[in-house]
């Protein structure tokens, strides 16, 4: 909120963060071969990069931030239709309509707080067949995104099959590779540098050491990012991509949650039907009901005492 456009500064200190810590702890300062052939990391590299600049272009094609929110948050049913058309994977009714619900709980969601901050950009000072030929160009756009990024899951899947699970190496390869696209970002880089050093002074509690606050900031969102990050590359050696697409998307979820309710964000009755949606739908997916059944069971026949 202090400085909405350091998104920059934050993704490449998170990336330069954890590329040397696996250069150090993982590739043993480049003496480890991988395991995976590189080439398969240049092509996943390549699918992440892409979908990034494709994602953050779409708001530059008439797409206003709610649409983009909302959109991203298909990446469920998108996971799913990929899994069924390439690795030729079938899924229970219930598993469909776990899926169905939870992507209707998150759009609900989304859409009802996205409404709050909805884009005041006005588009009746263009020519009106122009503006929807733009904005059409801008759903393509999206949608690309949103099968390439679902194209990503699979192909780590595939890759892991193939040679088998190294998700720390994945991690630190995924996070090197693109360290010198940063950089063309270098200017908007130090600039936010320079506005982090004239940030307020902050004394880190504890230690005591004093440093401007902003950049206390980022060191907790670096630490953060990287528990969080490694958890995910864990789970992609573990589950299947829609697996892992569903906890991440639930992970998405529940930030909008917690930011709705630490930000004291209204929260409306459409915001409880999205949440009721979300949390059937998941336990739809776990088959929790299905685990629940014997274990209600067993207690109900233990024995008494008297």
């Amino acid at each position: 909120r202090e400085f909405p456009g350091c998104g920059n500064i934050v993704t490449f200190s998170q990336f330069l963060f954890i590329a040397v810590e696996g250069f150090i702890f993982e590739a043993n300062f480049g003496r480890k071969k991988p395991a995976i052939p590189i080439r398969y990391y240049f092509i996943m590299v390549a699918m992440f990069f892409t979908v990034s600049v494709v994602n953050n272009y779409a708001l530059n094609l008439n797409i206003a931030m709610p649409l983009h929110m909302i959109f991203r948050s298909g990446s469920l049913i998108a996971s799913m239709a990929l899994g069924i058309i390439i690795l030729k994977k079938r899924y229970s009714v219930s598993k469909y309509t776990s899926i169905a619900l939870v992507s209707l709980g998150i759009f609900t969601c989304t859409f009802m707080s996205a409404k709050q901050v909805a884009s005041h950009s006005s588009l009746n000072e263009e020519d009106g067949l122009q503006a929807f030929l733009w904005w059409l160009l801008g759903i393509a756009a999206l949608t690309f995104a949103l099968l390439m990024s679902a194209r990503m899951g699979i192909f780590q899947e595939m890759l892991y099959k193939q040679f088998g699970k190294h998700s720390k190496e994945a991690l630190f390869y995924n996070h090197a590779l693109p360290l010198p696209g940063f950089l063309l970002l270098a200017p908007n880089i130090y600039h936010h540098a320079v506005l982090f050093n004239q940030s307020e002074p902050f004394q880190v509690p504890v230690i005591g050491l004093t440093l401007p606050i902003m950049w206390f900031y980022l060191l907790m969102n670096v630490v953060t990012q990287y528990v969080c990050i490694r958890g995910v590359f864990i789970l992609t050696t573990e589950c299947t991509s829609l697996t892992v697409t569903l906890v991440v998307t639930l992970r998405k979820f529940v930030s909008l949650i917690f930011s709705i309710l630490y930000f004291h964000n209204p929260f409306t009755a459409w915001h409880w039907l999205g949440t009721t949606f979300v949390f059937v739908g998941t336990l739809m997916y776990t088959e929790v009901w299905n685990n629940l059944g014997p274990f209600l069971a067993r207690w109900r026949k233990r024995p008494k005492v008297e």
